[in-house]
């Protein structure tokens, strides 16, 4: 029987124990390793917070950020910082055994700053919409919550693969998705949003920027003429100043819609949900086009 061997003090030890070593890859492509299941997490996002939650990881965070709304589950954990910046002091005092991170999300000076600390970090940086389900796996693999992440990923994979079916062939409708209105901004190419319309047979009118999020001014939108204007927003009057514009197809047909803001853009736990909401609204404005 092969053993690894450890170095404690100085000296190698053999320990069958090490066998047991948890291993998964995160998406910055770093191999994370841990001898036992992660028993206090800090998760620095809150869709990293809610997938914990989808792997039956809850009852092992400690801590997390603030500066949005987050289940009422995790509420009163601890914050270690906001979107503008970490307290790493505070995120050491925690203890943790291991850190969740949004790798696009934390400045590169952060980013060595908290691997510094030697906590591991498992980088999230979910793109697709498989790797929602994905990151739940390994989420339970290292928080050894392993049966619960794979029935809840079972279930996510299983109704995103029905959405894909379902809207197979779908004639396009043309979108128009509001990051921000102020300056306007929207979404580019290959990034989860973009993906989520063109799954639910949508055609992002901005689908040739490279770039995740740009500003674009109000005649570029006019001049694309989208059929169906969203945003995922709380405020409910964020799409209003579009009803100005009635040489808009959206604004003729009345389709202007705000989706949940917990659910799409953010890769969380009502991820499937949110699309099976969002293909729906694009089924509506097919067939009020068709009518």
């Amino acid at each position: 029987m092969r053993r690894r061997l450890l170095l404690w003090g100085g000296a190698l030890l053999a320990t069958p124990a090490a066998r047991a070593a948890l291993s998964v890859h995160d998406d910055s492509g770093q191999e994370l390793r841990l001898a036992r299941p992660a028993r206090r997490m800090v998760a620095l996002s809150p869709q990293l917070v809610e997938l914990s939650l989808a792997a039956g990881a809850g009852s092992r965070l400690v801590g997390t950020i603030g500066g949005a709304r987050l289940p009422e589950a995790v509420r009163a954990l601890p914050r270690v910082g906001d979107a503008f910046g970490l307290n790493l002091d505070a995120l050491a005092m925690l203890r943790p055994d291991l850190v969740l991170a949004w790798k696009s999300g934390t400045p590169a000076r952060q980013a060595a700053a908290l691997r510094r600390l030697g906590i591991p970090v498992y980088w999230s940086d979910i793109q697709r919409l498989r790797d929602v389900g994905e990151t739940v796996l390994r989420i339970g693999e290292l928080a050894g919550t392993r049966a619960i992440a794979q029935a809840w990923a079972g279930d996510y994979a299983a109704r995103l693969l029905a959405l894909r079916e379902r809207e197979r062939g779908a004639s396009p409708v043309r979108v128009f998705f509001q990051v921000w209105p102020a300056p306007l901004m929207t979404i580019g190419a290959r990034q989860p949003m973009d993906r989520a319309i063109t799954l639910c047979g949508g055609v992002n009118v901005f689908g040739d920027l490279r770039a995740a999020t740009a500003q674009v001014s109000r005649e570029a939108v006019l001049a694309r003429d989208p059929q169906l204007i969203l945003a995922a927003s709380p405020d409910a009057g964020a799409l209003q100043a579009w009803r100005a514009f009635g040489s808009i197809s959206a604004v003729r047909h009345a389709r202007l819609v705000l989706l949940d803001p917990d659910g799409l853009p953010r890769m969380g736990l009502h991820t499937i949900d949110a699309l099976e909401q969002l293909c729906r609204v694009i089924d509506a404005t097919r067939r009020t086009l068709a009518r």
